[in-house]
């Protein structure tokens, strides 16, 4: 039900992201890209980082990837996961299995600090994040500012394992896939918990 996203499932991913833009503040993000714009985008993140799908029965219900929240050299070991579903996705573990194969695969990349940027008012998120581990770091009280009104941010963090002194930095994604048997491992296991 895990899988690794395709291209070709950049219009089903960008459907689910639409109305977190649209009707939400999930997101910061004002317009909806193109699917062409999405599609770089897509591209330029999976260079380094994974992004994921869950499908049943050939239709995504919802997506999970990881990106840099900082772009300084100093920065590399740190990824921030996102995950979106589709409303009736809700409520059935989904994000859960997205999230820990998504981590999963960023720590054998060679990630160690994940970060979560929610949303003040997303309570729904801080306790999904909160169950699995992150802890609340810092708040920026109104500092965006979306359908009318001022919106805080809480940075969360999460580090799986002691930090290590890294001897280089993470694998990029586009190498780390073609170990395609160890990332089959992965969702395997993941998706029979």
């Amino acid at each position: 039900m895990v899988r690794i996203a395709l291209e070709s499932d950049v219009p089903e991913i960008l459907a689910i992201y639409a109305p977190y833009i649209l009707h939400s503040t999930v997101t910061f993000e004002y317009d909806v890209p193109s699917e062409e714009a999405f599609l770089h985008r897509f591209r330029t993140i999976t260079t380094q980082f994974p992004w994921l799908v869950w499908e049943e029965e050939g239709e995504i219900l919802g997506y999970a990837y990881a990106s840099a929240p900082y772009e300084r050299a100093a920065f590399a070991w740190c990824a921030e996961p996102s995950v979106y579903l589709k409303p009736e996705a809700r409520g059935k573990g989904i994000a859960r299995k997205l999230y820990e194969a998504l981590e999963a695969i960023l720590l054998q990349q060679g990630y160690q600090v994940f970060y979560a940027l929610i949303t003040e008012e997303n309570a729904a998120s801080v306790r999904f994040h909160e169950k699995y581990g992150y802890r609340h770091s810092v708040t920026f009280p109104a500092c965006g500012f979306k359908f009318g009104r001022w919106l805080g941010l809480i940075w969360m963090e999460k580090r799986p394992k002691a930090v290590e002194i890294p001897s280089k930095p993470p694998v990029a994604w586009s190498s780390f896939r073609q170990g395609e048997q160890r990332i089959s491992d992965i969702l395997d296991i993941l998706s029979l918990s």
